[in-house]
């Protein structure tokens, strides 16, 4: 004997075999005491228990007690950017034009020192350093992160001479 029976305190439905003293609610984990729940179906059969308890959840979700996340279209829902923005009293134009700006010609200091060390030919320390702040990073700075490259071995020095690992 199959009985479709349902958790009072989450609504789930589940199909129980034979007549247990309690049972446990699979969703919510709290067990109940068999003769207190409230039975929908008894049936000869699991299939048939299953059937009962899939039409069950089929009518809940016609009702709208029960939406599948993936089945729900939310395009065109809520507001668009624009009036959110004027909203909250800032003004939508100022926003496009700031996220117009371009930082693909900011870089760091550490990319200044190995372009540095690129570009020019046989580097001394003294020409990476006057490299990196005609490129705006202080000479302090400069002496700085490349004794760390040095010590972290991206870069090494043979008779004067810096070169990239």
């Amino acid at each position: 004997m199959y009985t479709v029976v349902g958790c009072p305190a989450c609504r789930a439905i589940w199909v129980v075999e034979d007549r247990p003293e309690t049972t446990e609610c699979r969703r919510c984990g709290k067990r109940h005491r068999f003769g207190k729940l409230r039975s929908f179906a008894q049936t000869d059969t699991a299939d048939a228990a299953a059937r009962v308890r899939s039409s069950m959840l089929a009518d809940r979700a016609d009702d709208g007690a029960f939406v599948d996340p993936q089945t729900i279209d939310i395009e065109g829902v809520g507001i668009d950017d624009a009036t959110f923005l004027s909203a909250s009293g800032v003004d939508p134009d100022a926003v496009a034009d700031a996220g117009e700006t371009d930082t693909s010609g900011s870089r760091s200091r550490k990319r200044i020192l190995l372009d540095g060390l690129s570009e020019l030919d046989a580097p001394t320390e003294a020409e990476v350093v006057e490299y990196a702040t005609a490129a705006g990073v202080p000479e302090a700075k400069a002496e700085r992160l490349l004794t760390k490259l040095r010590r972290a071995g991206e870069v090494t020095e043979t008779d004067g001479t810096l070169r990239r690992l």
